[in-house]
């Protein structure tokens, strides 16, 4: 394996381990929880998982003159939003039918191309347009992993759960959260100003 293809694998490995990290946060949970909002913005897990399918299969579609019907125009006509959430009709198999679409194309795309196949990006700055299959895989993994982060926090305001994956949080088990949650509103409360803003 050259080093160019050894880069490439490192990628792609980050990019699996996102993608399994991301939709961890779904199971076992009902339709209503995965499409409640739970902060001000409205992220929803659900959403971030359709965020996801959308604009990283898009990324590895028209980007390298690999179009792909269902992705390269989905926001025309749709409010520039309408990725982050999941009308009640819209399913969770049709989320996940999406998503594992998208990644096929995905993947077909950086399986053929080599890291410095050039592609262009319309919708970035003009002077950023020109990029590389190894600028966006390194650019859909920060922001796969960025979304994986945000169903971390969703995750544990729906039910408690927390952590990295399935057998493996990476959390200490014997924790006592309550007790260090108290720890850390303590040391912020030392801070709190006398007016309390």
């Amino acid at each position: 394996m050259s080093i160019t293809d050894e880069e490439k694998q490192h990628l792609v490995d980050y990019l699996a381990h996102g993608r399994s990290a991301l939709l961890w946060k779904l199971e076992g949970l009902d339709e209503h929880d995965l499409r409640r909002p739970l902060v001000p913005t409205g992220t929803n897990l659900l959403g971030l998982v359709k965020h996801v399918a959308i604009t990283s299969g898009g990324y590895f579609a028209g980007v390298f003159d690999r179009p792909s019907a269902e992705l390269d125009d989905w926001f025309d006509g749709r409010d520039d939003d309408a990725d982050m959430w999941v009308p009640a009709d819209e399913s969770r198999a049709d989320v996940l039918g999406l998503w594992e679409r998208a990644w096929a194309h995905a993947d077909a795309t950086i399986e053929a191309l080599p890291l410095d196949a050039p592609g262009h990006v319309a919708w970035w700055r003009p002077a950023n347009r020109d990029v590389t299959l190894h600028q966006i895989l390194v650019h859909v993994v920060a922001e796969l992993h960025r979304h994986a982060g945000h169903a971390d926090l969703v995750r544990e305001l729906i039910d408690g759960s927390a952590g990295l994956r399935d057998g493996g949080t990476n959390l200490p088990d014997d924790k006592d959260w309550p007790a260090h949650v108290a720890r850390i509103q303590a040391a912020a409360d030392a801070h709190r100003s006398p007016t309390g803003q």
